[in-house]
Protein backbone atom coordinates (compact mmCIF):
# COMPACT_ATOMS: atom_id res chain seq x y z
CA UNK A 1 0.00 0.00 0.00
CA UNK A 2 2.63 2.38 1.11
CA UNK A 3 4.38 1.62 -2.59
CA UNK A 4 1.43 2.61 -4.42
CA UNK A 5 1.05 5.91 -2.76
CA UNK A 6 4.70 6.48 -3.09
CA UNK A 7 3.97 5.53 -6.83
CA UNK A 8 1.19 8.17 -7.43
CA UNK A 9 3.24 10.90 -5.14
CA UNK A 10 5.67 10.94 -7.64
CA UNK A 11 3.21 10.48 -10.63
CA UNK A 12 1.85 13.91 -8.98
CA UNK A 13 4.97 15.37 -8.42
CA UNK A 14 6.13 14.53 -11.78
CA UNK A 15 2.49 15.67 -13.60
CA UNK A 16 2.72 19.44 -11.45
CA UNK A 17 6.33 19.36 -12.70
CA UNK A 18 4.97 18.80 -16.21
CA UNK A 19 2.64 21.32 -15.87
CA UNK A 20 4.75 24.12 -14.22
CA UNK A 21 7.18 24.07 -17.16
CA UNK A 22 4.26 23.83 -19.70
CA UNK A 23 2.80 26.80 -18.50
CA UNK A 24 5.59 28.44 -17.17
CA UNK A 25 8.44 27.80 -20.11
CA UNK A 26 6.26 26.22 -23.32
CA UNK A 27 3.39 28.44 -23.65
CA UNK A 28 5.09 31.85 -22.96
CA UNK A 29 7.48 30.80 -24.98
CA UNK A 30 5.34 30.17 -27.62
CA UNK A 31 3.24 33.00 -27.18
CA UNK A 32 3.54 36.30 -29.41
CA UNK A 33 1.97 39.57 -30.16
CA UNK A 34 -0.46 39.19 -33.13
CA UNK A 35 -0.80 42.13 -35.21
CA UNK A 36 -2.92 43.05 -38.17
CA UNK A 37 -2.07 45.05 -41.24
CA UNK A 38 -3.29 48.44 -41.64
CA UNK A 39 -3.97 50.72 -44.36
CA UNK A 40 -2.72 54.70 -44.93
CA UNK A 41 0.40 56.65 -46.64
CA UNK A 42 3.44 55.59 -46.72
CA UNK A 43 6.23 57.77 -46.62
CA UNK A 44 9.76 56.78 -48.29
CA UNK A 45 12.38 58.01 -47.03
CA UNK A 46 16.47 58.18 -46.99
CA UNK A 47 18.43 59.11 -43.73
CA UNK A 48 21.83 60.51 -43.12
CA UNK A 49 24.30 62.34 -40.81
CA UNK A 50 25.69 65.45 -41.49
CA UNK A 51 26.84 68.96 -40.12
CA UNK A 52 25.34 72.13 -39.46
CA UNK A 53 27.05 74.36 -41.98
CA UNK A 54 26.01 77.62 -44.25
CA UNK A 55 26.11 78.36 -48.08
CA UNK A 56 27.56 82.35 -47.28
CA UNK A 57 30.22 82.13 -44.42
CA UNK A 58 32.27 85.45 -44.91
CA UNK A 59 35.96 85.02 -43.43
CA UNK A 60 36.92 88.97 -42.52
CA UNK A 61 40.45 89.55 -42.79
CA UNK A 62 43.17 92.03 -41.92
CA UNK A 63 43.08 94.17 -45.22
CA UNK A 64 46.73 95.59 -44.29
CA UNK A 65 49.23 94.65 -41.53
CA UNK A 66 49.39 96.33 -38.17
CA UNK A 67 48.31 96.48 -34.68
CA UNK A 68 44.63 95.68 -33.49
CA UNK A 69 43.80 98.60 -31.73
CA UNK A 70 39.77 97.40 -31.61
CA UNK A 71 37.48 94.32 -32.41
CA UNK A 72 33.97 95.87 -31.71
CA UNK A 73 31.81 92.77 -31.64
CA UNK A 74 32.65 88.49 -30.39
CA UNK A 75 32.15 85.10 -31.10
CA UNK A 76 27.92 84.81 -30.91
CA UNK A 77 27.30 87.96 -31.45
CA UNK A 78 24.46 89.70 -34.53
CA UNK A 79 26.71 92.19 -36.92
CA UNK A 80 24.43 94.56 -39.44
CA UNK A 81 26.21 94.92 -42.95
CA UNK A 82 28.31 98.21 -42.54
CA UNK A 83 28.67 97.75 -38.77
CA UNK A 84 32.22 98.59 -37.97
CA UNK A 85 34.20 95.61 -37.27
CA UNK A 86 37.93 95.82 -36.61
CA UNK A 87 40.36 98.83 -36.29
CA UNK A 88 44.38 98.67 -36.83
CA UNK A 89 46.79 101.01 -36.29
CA UNK A 90 48.21 103.02 -39.28
CA UNK A 91 51.19 104.40 -37.37
CA UNK A 92 52.41 107.40 -39.48
CA UNK A 93 49.95 106.84 -42.27
CA UNK A 94 48.06 109.96 -41.63
CA UNK A 95 51.09 112.00 -41.52
CA UNK A 96 52.47 110.95 -44.56
CA UNK A 97 48.66 111.65 -46.08
CA UNK A 98 49.18 115.05 -45.10
CA UNK A 99 52.68 115.39 -46.58
CA UNK A 100 51.30 114.01 -49.81
CA UNK A 101 48.16 116.22 -49.96
CA UNK A 102 50.32 119.06 -49.26
CA UNK A 103 53.07 117.94 -52.27
CA UNK A 104 49.96 117.77 -54.48
CA UNK A 105 48.91 121.54 -53.45
CA UNK A 106 52.57 122.50 -54.38
CA UNK A 107 52.54 121.06 -57.60
CA UNK A 108 49.24 122.71 -58.81
CA UNK A 109 50.52 126.42 -57.85
CA UNK A 110 53.70 125.81 -59.53
CA UNK A 111 51.36 124.50 -62.62
CA UNK A 112 49.40 127.65 -62.38
CA UNK A 113 52.33 129.57 -61.78
CA UNK A 114 53.95 127.91 -64.86
CA UNK A 115 50.97 128.62 -67.00
CA UNK A 116 51.03 132.61 -66.55
CA UNK A 117 54.30 132.72 -67.19
CA UNK A 118 53.95 131.00 -70.49
CA UNK A 119 51.04 133.41 -71.28
CA UNK A 120 53.13 136.39 -70.42
CA UNK A 121 56.14 134.73 -72.67
CA UNK A 122 53.40 134.56 -75.57
CA UNK A 123 52.55 137.95 -74.98
CA UNK A 124 56.36 139.16 -75.41
CA UNK A 125 56.54 136.50 -78.66
CA UNK A 126 53.76 138.37 -80.42
CA UNK A 127 55.40 141.57 -79.58
CA UNK A 128 58.75 140.57 -80.70
CA UNK A 129 57.43 139.00 -84.12
CA UNK A 130 55.80 142.71 -84.90
CA UNK A 131 59.55 144.14 -84.06
CA UNK A 132 61.09 141.25 -86.51
CA UNK A 133 59.13 142.03 -89.10
CA UNK A 134 59.15 145.75 -89.14
CA UNK A 135 63.22 145.42 -88.57
CA UNK A 136 62.80 143.29 -91.74
CA UNK A 137 61.73 145.22 -94.01
CA UNK A 138 63.75 148.75 -92.56
CA UNK A 139 67.17 147.04 -93.04
CA UNK A 140 65.78 146.31 -97.10
CA UNK A 141 66.12 149.85 -96.66
CA UNK A 142 69.02 150.49 -95.19
CA UNK A 143 67.02 152.33 -91.62
CA UNK A 144 68.57 150.09 -89.58
CA UNK A 145 71.96 148.30 -88.97
CA UNK A 146 72.60 144.51 -89.42
CA UNK A 147 72.90 144.46 -85.51
CA UNK A 148 70.10 145.44 -84.54
CA UNK A 149 68.26 143.37 -87.01
CA UNK A 150 70.04 140.56 -86.00
CA UNK A 151 69.31 141.67 -82.15
CA UNK A 152 65.55 141.60 -82.45
CA UNK A 153 66.28 138.15 -84.67
CA UNK A 154 67.89 136.45 -81.82
CA UNK A 155 64.84 138.03 -79.11
CA UNK A 156 62.20 135.88 -81.27
CA UNK A 157 64.05 132.90 -81.49
CA UNK A 158 64.66 133.44 -78.29
CA UNK A 159 61.12 133.94 -76.71
CA UNK A 160 60.23 130.89 -78.76
CA UNK A 161 62.75 128.85 -76.85
CA UNK A 162 61.66 130.08 -74.25
CA UNK A 163 58.01 128.91 -74.58
CA UNK A 164 59.15 125.35 -75.48
CA UNK A 165 60.99 125.28 -72.45
CA UNK A 166 57.53 126.53 -70.12
CA UNK A 167 55.53 124.61 -72.06
CA UNK A 168 57.82 121.36 -70.61
CA UNK A 169 58.18 122.55 -68.03
CA UNK A 170 54.05 122.66 -67.41
CA UNK A 171 54.18 119.12 -68.57
CA UNK A 172 56.40 118.09 -66.08
CA UNK A 173 54.36 119.69 -63.27
CA UNK A 174 51.22 118.49 -64.35
CA UNK A 175 52.80 115.03 -64.43
CA UNK A 176 53.98 116.12 -60.32
CA UNK A 177 50.71 116.87 -59.81
CA UNK A 178 49.00 113.54 -61.18
CA UNK A 179 51.39 111.61 -59.31
CA UNK A 180 50.80 113.20 -55.86
CA UNK A 181 47.19 112.85 -56.46
CA UNK A 182 48.01 109.50 -56.89
CA UNK A 183 49.75 108.82 -53.69
CA UNK A 184 47.28 110.76 -51.81
CA UNK A 185 44.83 108.23 -53.25
CA UNK A 186 47.15 105.24 -52.57
CA UNK A 187 47.54 106.55 -48.61
CA UNK A 188 44.12 107.26 -48.80
CA UNK A 189 42.78 103.66 -49.19
CA UNK A 190 45.39 102.17 -47.37
CA UNK A 191 43.78 104.42 -43.99
CA UNK A 192 40.49 103.13 -45.39
CA UNK A 193 41.83 99.69 -45.06
CA UNK A 194 42.87 100.15 -41.77
CA UNK A 195 39.12 100.25 -40.75
CA UNK A 196 36.89 96.76 -41.56
CA UNK A 197 33.52 96.69 -41.76
CA UNK A 198 30.32 93.96 -41.80
CA UNK A 199 29.77 92.65 -46.17
CA UNK A 200 26.94 91.53 -44.44
CA UNK A 201 23.83 90.75 -41.83
CA UNK A 202 24.66 87.72 -39.73
CA UNK A 203 26.57 86.04 -36.58
CA UNK A 204 30.11 85.77 -35.83
CA UNK A 205 31.26 82.25 -35.26
CA UNK A 206 34.87 82.55 -35.27
CA UNK A 207 37.18 85.16 -33.44
CA UNK A 208 41.24 84.41 -34.25
CA UNK A 209 42.86 87.31 -32.97
CA UNK A 210 42.52 89.56 -30.14
CA UNK A 211 43.26 93.41 -29.51
CA UNK A 212 46.85 94.59 -29.39
CA UNK A 213 47.88 91.35 -31.76
CA UNK A 214 50.20 92.02 -34.77
CA UNK A 215 48.09 90.97 -38.27
CA UNK A 216 49.60 90.57 -41.36
CA UNK A 217 47.69 91.37 -44.48
CA UNK A 218 44.85 88.74 -45.36
CA UNK A 219 45.03 86.95 -41.61
CA UNK A 220 41.76 85.69 -40.53
CA UNK A 221 40.24 87.43 -37.27
CA UNK A 222 36.53 86.93 -37.70
CA UNK A 223 34.16 84.82 -39.39
CA UNK A 224 30.61 85.54 -40.03
CA UNK A 225 27.63 83.55 -41.46
CA UNK A 226 24.60 84.72 -43.26
CA UNK A 227 22.23 82.77 -41.20
CA UNK A 228 19.19 82.65 -44.13
CA UNK A 229 21.98 80.57 -45.97
CA UNK A 230 21.92 78.20 -42.93
CA UNK A 231 21.48 74.93 -44.09
CA UNK A 232 22.91 70.93 -43.21
CA UNK A 233 25.78 68.95 -45.46
CA UNK A 234 24.34 65.53 -44.98
CA UNK A 235 26.53 62.02 -46.09
CA UNK A 236 24.28 59.86 -48.21
CA UNK A 237 25.52 56.42 -49.07
CA UNK A 238 25.61 56.52 -53.47
CA UNK A 239 23.84 53.22 -53.52
CA UNK A 240 20.52 55.48 -52.02
CA UNK A 241 21.49 58.68 -53.00
CA UNK A 242 19.96 58.35 -56.61
CA UNK A 243 16.26 58.69 -54.88
CA UNK A 244 17.39 62.25 -53.45
CA UNK A 245 16.40 64.93 -55.60
CA UNK A 246 16.49 68.83 -55.10
CA UNK A 247 13.26 70.55 -53.38
CA UNK A 248 12.21 67.08 -51.53
CA UNK A 249 10.89 67.76 -48.11
CA UNK A 250 12.63 66.89 -45.08
CA UNK A 251 13.33 67.07 -41.20
CA UNK A 252 16.51 67.70 -39.31
CA UNK A 253 17.13 66.81 -35.63
CA UNK A 254 19.51 68.41 -34.40
CA UNK A 255 21.66 66.51 -31.95
CA UNK A 256 20.86 69.02 -29.21
CA UNK A 257 17.88 69.23 -29.71
CA UNK A 258 16.40 65.34 -30.32
CA UNK A 259 12.57 65.97 -29.52
CA UNK A 260 12.25 69.38 -31.97
CA UNK A 261 12.62 68.08 -35.59
CA UNK A 262 12.84 70.82 -37.95
CA UNK A 263 11.34 71.31 -41.42
CA UNK A 264 13.98 71.67 -44.26
CA UNK A 265 13.80 71.19 -47.97
CA UNK A 266 16.99 69.71 -50.05
CA UNK A 267 18.81 72.87 -51.91
CA UNK A 268 21.93 71.10 -53.61
CA UNK A 269 23.28 68.23 -54.33
CA UNK A 270 27.10 68.03 -54.77
CA UNK A 271 27.58 66.48 -58.38
CA UNK A 272 31.08 64.30 -57.10
CA UNK A 273 31.03 61.35 -54.92
CA UNK A 274 33.87 60.73 -51.87
CA UNK A 275 35.79 58.03 -53.59
CA UNK A 276 37.01 56.85 -50.42
CA UNK A 277 33.37 56.70 -48.56
CA UNK A 278 31.37 56.15 -51.56
CA UNK A 279 28.65 58.98 -50.26
CA UNK A 280 27.66 62.45 -51.57
CA UNK A 281 26.74 65.11 -50.21
CA UNK A 282 23.05 66.77 -49.88
CA UNK A 283 22.73 69.83 -48.09
CA UNK A 284 19.63 70.21 -46.61
CA UNK A 285 18.13 74.37 -45.57
CA UNK A 286 16.00 75.24 -42.97
CA UNK A 287 12.36 76.29 -43.35
CA UNK A 288 12.88 77.88 -39.86
CA UNK A 289 16.06 78.65 -38.56
CA UNK A 290 17.25 76.79 -35.36
CA UNK A 291 17.68 79.29 -31.97
CA UNK A 292 20.24 79.04 -31.18
CA UNK A 293 22.02 77.35 -33.65
CA UNK A 294 25.98 75.97 -33.63
CA UNK A 295 27.58 75.35 -36.50
CA UNK A 296 29.35 71.97 -36.95
CA UNK A 297 26.58 71.04 -34.99
CA UNK A 298 25.84 67.20 -35.45
CA UNK A 299 22.63 66.45 -37.51
CA UNK A 300 20.29 63.48 -38.53
CA UNK A 301 18.33 64.05 -41.83
CA UNK A 302 15.34 61.81 -42.73
CA UNK A 303 14.26 63.12 -46.55
CA UNK A 304 10.76 62.30 -48.03
CA UNK A 305 11.90 60.63 -50.70
CA UNK A 306 8.51 59.47 -52.31
CA UNK A 307 4.86 59.06 -51.20
CA UNK A 308 2.56 56.24 -51.47
CA UNK A 309 -1.31 56.75 -50.51
CA UNK A 310 -3.80 54.24 -49.21
CA UNK A 311 -1.93 51.23 -49.41
CA UNK A 312 -2.11 48.30 -46.81
CA UNK A 313 1.17 48.45 -44.40
CA UNK A 314 2.50 46.25 -42.15
CA UNK A 315 5.55 47.41 -39.66
CA UNK A 316 8.67 46.64 -40.71
CA UNK A 317 9.61 44.79 -36.94
CA UNK A 318 6.76 41.86 -38.50
CA UNK A 319 8.91 41.29 -41.56
CA UNK A 320 11.39 38.58 -41.83
CA UNK A 321 13.61 37.10 -44.12
CA UNK A 322 13.49 33.00 -45.26
CA UNK A 323 14.92 30.60 -47.75
CA UNK A 324 16.34 34.38 -49.50
CA UNK A 325 12.42 35.26 -49.94
CA UNK A 326 10.51 38.34 -47.64
CA UNK A 327 7.62 37.49 -45.78
CA UNK A 328 5.69 37.17 -42.73
CA UNK A 329 4.85 34.73 -40.19
CA UNK A 330 1.06 34.45 -39.71
CA UNK A 331 -1.08 32.34 -37.91
CA UNK A 332 -3.81 29.78 -39.30
CA UNK A 333 -5.39 27.80 -36.81
CA UNK A 334 -3.02 28.66 -33.97
CA UNK A 335 -0.02 27.17 -35.88
CA UNK A 336 2.40 29.32 -37.54
CA UNK A 337 3.13 29.89 -41.32
CA UNK A 338 5.85 31.23 -43.47
CA UNK A 339 3.79 33.81 -46.50
CA UNK A 340 5.56 35.58 -48.71
CA UNK A 341 5.10 38.77 -49.59
CA UNK A 342 4.66 41.19 -52.38
CA UNK A 343 6.46 44.46 -51.34
CA UNK A 344 6.21 47.99 -52.82
CA UNK A 345 8.11 50.03 -50.80
CA UNK A 346 9.49 50.77 -46.76
CA UNK A 347 11.09 53.25 -45.12
CA UNK A 348 12.66 53.15 -41.61
CA UNK A 349 9.89 51.59 -39.42
CA UNK A 350 6.92 50.34 -41.96
CA UNK A 351 6.43 48.07 -45.19
CA UNK A 352 3.70 48.61 -48.21
CA UNK A 353 2.74 45.31 -49.80
CA UNK A 354 0.63 44.71 -52.69
CA UNK A 355 -1.71 42.36 -51.76
CA UNK A 356 -3.07 42.21 -48.34
CA UNK A 357 -6.17 41.28 -45.91
CA UNK A 358 -6.74 43.38 -43.25
CA UNK A 359 -7.39 40.44 -40.95
CA UNK A 360 -4.48 38.60 -41.24
CA UNK A 361 -3.04 37.40 -38.12
CA UNK A 362 0.90 38.64 -38.27
CA UNK A 363 2.83 36.86 -35.83
CA UNK A 364 4.99 39.91 -34.28
CA UNK A 365 9.04 38.33 -33.91
CA UNK A 366 10.75 38.34 -30.20
CA UNK A 367 14.24 37.46 -30.30
CA UNK A 368 13.43 36.08 -26.39
CA UNK A 369 10.92 33.44 -27.35
CA UNK A 370 11.36 30.60 -29.35
CA UNK A 371 12.49 30.75 -33.10
CA UNK A 372 9.84 30.26 -35.21
CA UNK A 373 9.04 27.60 -37.74
CA UNK A 374 6.46 26.05 -39.99
CA UNK A 375 3.55 24.90 -38.02
CA UNK A 376 4.59 25.55 -34.87
CA UNK A 377 1.96 25.89 -32.23
CA UNK A 378 0.98 29.92 -31.50
CA UNK A 379 -0.12 31.29 -28.15
CA UNK A 380 -1.65 34.34 -28.16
Amino acid sequence: MKAVVKYILAVALVAALGLVVYFKVFVPKHTFAIIHPYSGQLNVTVQGIGNVNALNVYSITAQTGGKILQILTDEGRRVKKGDLLIVIDGVDLSQQLGAAKADHTKAQYEVKALQGELRNQEAQKTLLLVTFKRYKKLIKQGFVTQAEYDKTLADWQGIQAAITATESRIESSQAAVLSASKRVDALQEKIDRLRVYSPTDGYVITREAEVSQYVLPSSLILKIVDPASLWVEVKIDERIGAQVKTSQEARIILRSQPDRPYRGVVKRIDAMTDPVTLERTVNVVFENLPKPFFINEQARVIIAVRKYDDVVKIPLAAVVQRNGKTGVWVVENRRAHFSVLKTIAANDSEMAIAKGDLNTSIILPNKHKKELSEGMRIYQ
